[in-house]
Parts: C-alpha cells; sequence; structure tokens
C-alpha cells in the first residue's frame, strides 16, 4: 500500500484509484469523521500525504484486521492521544535533563567556591549525625 510521495495534494479519483477503493468510501471516511481532506476553491477534496497516511492505517486496520468503523474510529483516537502523551513523556526527560545540568553545573561550581570540599563536609555530617544517635542511644 505505501507509495512514494511528494509534498503535492491528490484528487479523489486519484486516491481511489491508487488504493483501490470507491470514492463513495472515501466520501464514507470523511462522512464518519475518519478523514478530513482539505477542499480546493472549487470545492474539491485535496488529500494530503498525512490524509493517505491515515487512510493506509484505515485500509489495514479494515482489510487486514477486519475492525469496524467503530473500532477504527476508537483506534485513531488511541494512537492520537498516545501521540500526545509520547510529546508530553519527551518533553518532560528534556526538561529533566536540563534542570539535572543545570543543578550538576552549580554543584560543581559550589564545590569549587567551598572552602572544605564537599566530600568532606558530608563525612563531617554523617559523622555528626551518627554523635548525635549515639547520644540518643545512650540516654534510653
Amino acid at each position: 500500500m505505501a507509495r512514494a510521495r511528494s509534498k503535492a495534494a491528490y484528487m479523489i479519483s486519484a486516491v481511489a484509484e491508487q488504493y483501490q477503493i470507491h470514492p463513495q468510501t472515501l466520501r464514507l471516511y470523511e462522512r464518519e469523521g475518519l478523514l478530513a481532506p482539505s477542499r480546493s476553491e472549487g470545492n474539491t477534496r485535496l488529500y494530503t500525504d498525512g490524509d493517505l497516511e491515515r487512510l493506509e492505517v484505515i485500509l489495514k486496520l479494515t482489510r487486514e484486521l477486519g475492525v469496524n468503523l467503530a473500532g477504527v474510529e476508537i483506534i485513531l483516537n488511541m494512537r492520537e492521544k498516545m501521540a500526545g502523551m509520547q510529546q508530553q513523556i519527551e518533553e518532560f526527560v528534556s526538561t529533566l535533563n536540563h534542570e539535572l545540568t543545570v543543578r550538576a553545573r552549580r554543584s560543581v561550581e559550589e564545590t569549587r567556591n567551598s572552602l572544605i570540599p564537599v566530600i568532606q563536609m558530608n563525612s563531617l555530617a554523617s559523622r555528626e549525625s551518627e554523635r548525635k544517635a549515639d547520644a540518643r542511644k545512650r540516654r534510653k
């Protein structure tokens, strides 16, 4: 089904012939909200590469997997939501990586500027907390 494509828009007759479906089937997919081709000034349906990719998914679901149009609609909606969630996850990971990088740089800069190296300060803090814990145990 996949075809080499350009950035052009295709008329309904060309799409119907290319995918071996009746033009009425394409009109039905549009009525059902599964496809949304743009229109020319003369009100001719124009299918973009994105429309053709979506049509290929619809045809695979209906022809190969036997999914009815209601199921196709649900699957397409879920795919869109999953793509949106994937985008949000990628943005979150990017933001998180940026924040970690910024904090790591700050930490390195603060360590360079400190009078007592951070490693020594951490070991002093842990020894102090151990001393306090021992003192509490002795009191009991």
